[in-house]
């Protein structure tokens, strides 16, 4: 047990808010801090009005306060190499330095890194012209998955279901910059069918602790319809990913990506995200993210029955102890509460009531796009809740969430009603 750590979170969505959430149950009484954070993150932490991507500022704060522990939510500032900035002032960093963050910053390097470890994912190729992209196009069949480079804000994955959408994709991202730098170069990937599922592993550079799976909802609406977002709603554990399926991301994704790594000079501190597909092909990498998925987090972390600095700090310092890592019994469901016109405009300043009563009734409200406005609170961003509930099974954690939900009020508030209905075919 840890007492008395001063932790900095960096970040300001649903993500950062339920790592707040769960640093604030630990037995340790920390202090805790979070850049720039939200009205969620300002019950339980202090606000610093710092920007996530403002490297520079988020520094200074740490040359001067010395926390003990950096946990970095967002995937830009890691890319941007804030890990490097704060572990040169002698800081500890839970998150990957900007080298090892080129698994999620560049598609290409990440499949060169899974190639050459020998993880199982798509065939891919790598294009910087349109007409030799277009040309390789036939190798692939249809449906065939034109992906951008960099980071894209998650919009920079398309999946065509004919030739024309995928020269038109070719086209808009390297002939028209529809994603600037991050489109400069494009990979053209084969397509796989069957499930998605996502597995956080903890990881010290070495050793490596597996979280339980979780399945995100990306269509807005039911039936997985309408167009992607950054995601629905989730639920744990998801039941495709079986102890079979777990013990392969293990052995045959995770430890082989560090190894690889090690053997270019990178050493992996932080959450490896596992984007996979399992399917008729078994197990697939469908891609590497390098830092907790929003909003599977809300649905994983309060499952985990440990302490959670501990386990972030020891990845840190290269000292993790995977059987220190234990889950709770049962199931765990969240669901997305969204502004009304999301994932395209939606309005700002909507006030919100019935969170208190949702907690009230055992459910955990995550804010993700909320603001207080002369002290009410208010939706300031597209997806502005996640409502999470435990039980002791997938069925009794689905009927507590959507009884949770029953109780907020905002404006148009949208959101699916089939948040883990496909787990239900699994059971």
């Amino acid at each position: 047990m840890l007492w008395g750590m001063k932790i900095l979170v960096i970040g300001n969505g649903g993500r950062e808010h339920a790592i707040v959430w769960r640093l604030a149950r630990d037995a340790g009484g920390h202090t805790l801090f979070c850049a720039p954070g939200n009205a969620g993150t300002a019950a339980l932490a202090t606000n610093l009005p710092i920007g996530a991507e403002d490297l520079p500022a988020i520094v200074a704060w740490a040359k001067a306060n010395r926390p003990d522990l950096t946990v970095v939510g967002p995937e830009a500032p890691l890319c941007a190499g804030l890990t490097d900035l704060l572990e040169a002032e002698g800081l500890r960093v839970f998150g990957p330095c900007r080298e090892a963050a080129r698994l999620e910053g560049s598609k290409a390097f990440s499949k060169e890194v899974m190639v050459a470890a020998g993880v199982p994912t798509a065939r891919a190729e790598v294009f910087t012209d349109s007409a030799s992209a277009i040309a390789a196009l036939g190798g692939f069949g249809l449906p065939v998955v034109v992906k951008a480079d960099g980071l894209a804000a998650g919009k920079g994955v398309i999946i065509a279901q004919t030739r024309a959408e995928a020269e038109a994709a070719i086209h808009d991202m390297l002939d028209g910059g529809r994603f600037g730098t991050a489109g400069a170069e494009v990979l053209i990937e084969e397509f796989l069918e069957g499930e998605e599922a996502s597995v956080f592993a903890l990881c010290d550079g070495e050793r490596v602790a597996l979280l339980p799976a979780a399945q995100d909802h990306k269509r807005v609406n039911d039936n997985d319809e309408g167009p992607n977002t950054g995601g629905m709603g989730a639920y744990t554990p998801a039941p495709i990913a079986t102890p079979e399926v777990m013990e392969v991301v293990r052995t045959q994704v995770v430890l082989p990506t560090l190894r690889e790594l090690r053997k270019r000079g990178i050493v992996y501190k932080g959450v490896l995200f596992c984007g996979l597909m399992i399917g008729p092909k078994g197990v697939r990498v469908l891609e590497f993210n390098c830092r907790f998925g929003d909003p599977e987090t809300e649905v994983v972390l309060p499952s985990l029955e440990s302490d959670l600095a501990p386990i972030l700090l020891a990845c840190a310092e290269g000292r993790l102890d995977p059987s220190a890592v234990r889950i709770l019994p049962g199931a765990a469901v969240t669901v997305v509460m969204a502004a009304p016109g999301y994932p395209g405009n939606y309005p700002k300043g909507l006030p919100i009531s019935g969170t208190e009563a949702a907690e009230a009734a055992g459910c955990t409200v995550f804010h993700a796009g909320t603001a207080l406005k002369e002290g009410r609170l208010v939706t300031s961003g597209g997806r502005v809740l996640t409502v999470t509930a435990r039980g002791e099974n997938l069925r009794a954690a689905v009927d507590a969430a959507y009884a949770g939900i029953s109780h907020i009020r905002f404006e148009g508030a949208h959101f699916r009603r089939d948040i883990a209905a496909k787990a239900f075919r699994h059971l």
